[in-house]
């Protein structure tokens, strides 16, 4: 059985990121029947993660959170920006982790924030802390500004992304995405 961890740091009850972990999720676990997720609110690992930052020992319900998340087949990881980058909360959770725990482990990214402008946090700040990591990062990430709630886009960025992770844990090729044309540059001019 596929195992998957979901983690998110959003601070409200319910927030923006818990509902769009909860949808990347539901997008993976759809494509691979009998799936087990098991999610992680930091939110509620707060004090924990900070009592584990000053004294080095992490409590009961942090060490069980920790194993979820290093055991887990695959990884879903989902920050509110914060000043353009993951929250506090969120970073201090993965410097919780041990060196090496998540090498080699497939994981799909997600942020959200209140605008588009903040959407290069998955490129410019998550992205590179996985790669640090040595995790495999699915190549399409899911950032959710305020606006997209009921947009048209938001759902298929979802699915899409859900989708590449759910290949990628069941050992499927990448699904070939829709055919473009290629139109040379000089042919796009000379139709203007």
């Amino acid at each position: 059985m596929t195992t998957l961890a979901v983690v998110h740091a959003g601070l409200g009850s319910p927030s923006s990121s818990e509902l769009l972990a909860g949808r990347l999720a539901g997008a993976v676990a759809a494509r691979l029947p009998g799936a087990e997720v098991r999610t992680v609110h930091l939110r509620d690992l707060a004090r924990d993660v900070a009592d584990n930052l000053v004294t080095g020992f992490p409590g009961p319900r942090l060490r069980a959170a920790v194993e979820d998340v290093v055991g887990a087949d695959g990884l879903i990881a989902v920050t509110p920006t914060f000043n353009a980058s993951y929250s506090g909360l969120f970073k201090s959770f993965v410097d919780v982790l041990e060196p090496g725990s998540l090498v080699g482990k497939p994981v799909l990214l997600g942020a959200t924030g209140g605008t588009e402008r903040h959407s290069l946090v998955l490129d410019h700040a998550l992205r590179p802390l996985f790669a640090h990591l040595r995790a495999v990062v699915v190549p399409t990430g899911v950032y959710a500004a305020s606006s997209d709630w009921g947009a048209e886009g938001l759902p298929a960025r979802v699915e899409r992304a859900g989708g590449e992770l759910a290949d990628l844990l069941a050992g499927r090729p990448a699904a070939a995405g829709p055919e473009v044309d290629f139109v040379p540059f000089d042919r796009l001019l000379a139709e203007r």
